[in-house]
């Protein structure tokens, strides 16, 4: 059993999806093999994480079957997906996941709850395109075409349309990437609220650390198509910070208590950074707190800001 696993059987959660690709992929800088071996648990709200042209969109496509490998095997609960060895490779329509790519392709000439109730398989109970249209907070613009919709409205048309198969797996490819950060936030909660809803596998594309942070709890990174590393968000992002400044500002993620002290985590940029605080420093500070980070006698204090 790979360490992820046994990560994620600690966590409670069991293994849905079990993945072993290979597919040749041409990028920006070249050829390179996206090889990638994972296991996905059940439940979880998972991140691929790399530089453009990493081989990320490529495994969703991948999984969505909108893309065959040259080799490969996919398992999910227990159905073959996908064995090039025998020859078996499921088309999109027989399996069960939801995609929601950059561009939400909405049908122009459709309203909001037509653009849902198309998405209906043959016999499917109606009933889950009002449900869908109550949890996304889309009543108000049920009879409205996607020309009238603002960016963030019509992307969370799309993520309901995505869901109206009530699918095992949720695909998404920097669906908020267009979006000014206020809008970003406010959707994130609506992905948040429709994972917990529904009890969703998620698997997201970013590139953005904050994003990671709200909304995941593994991350997968991907280099040149290989898996470079995996774990929990905080964990992978604290690998990577080193600051050398006096002081900085910065978005308060996370506050924990050990003993007497408290830890608190502050995102800087795409950087996550610990700071030892005391009980006045973190008086009043909740996550979402934006803070200045500032040296004191070589120990940094925190100071929240308006």
């Amino acid at each position: 059993m790979s360490q992820a696993v046994i990560n994620q059987v600690v966590m409670g959660q069991a293994p849905l999806i079990t993945l072993n690709l290979h597919q040749p992929l041409l990028s920006a800088s070249g050829k390179m093999a996206l090889q990638v071996k994972l296991d996905i648990a059940s439940g979880s709200f998972l991140t691929l994480y790399g530089p453009s042209g990493a081989g990320k969109t490529s495994l969703l496509r991948i999984l969505a079957g909108l893309m065959t490998p040259e080799q490969g095997e996919i398992v999910v609960d227990g159905q073959v997906w996908l064995d090039t060895d025998r020859g078996i490779n499921l088309p999109p329509q027989q399996r069960s996941t939801g995609f929601l790519f950059q561009d939400y392709a909405l049908f122009s000439n459709m309203t909001v709850k037509e653009n849902l109730s198309f998405a209906l398989k043959k016999g499917q109970n109606k009933t889950i395109v009002r449900e869908l249209i109550e949890l996304m907070e889309l009543g108000a613009l049920r009879d409205r075409k996607p020309s009238s919709l603002s960016g963030g409205q019509q992307q969370r048309v799309a993520l309901a349309r995505a869901l109206v198969q009530q699918p095992k797996l949720l695909m998404l490819d920097e669906p908020l990437s267009a979006l000014d950060s206020t809008m970003r936030q406010k959707l994130q909660q609506h992905l948040l609220a429709v994972h917990r809803a529904y009890g969703l596998t998620t698997i997201l594309v970013s590139h953005d650390a904050a994003e990671i942070l709200r909304l995941s709890n593994w991350v997968v990174e991907l280099e040149q198509g290989q898996v470079i590393g995996q774990g929990r968000p905080k964990d992978i992002f604290s690998h990577r910070s080193v600051s050398g400044k006096f002081q900085f500002i910065g978005e308060v993620v996370e506050i924990t208590q050990e003993g007497f002290i408290f830890i608190v985590a502050i995102l800087i940029g795409q950087e996550l950074t610990r700071v030892v605080a005391d009980q006045a420093e973190v008086e009043g500070l909740v996550a979402g707190d934006r803070v200045l980070v500032a040296s004191k006698a070589f120990n940094p204090i925190i100071q929240k800001l308006p």
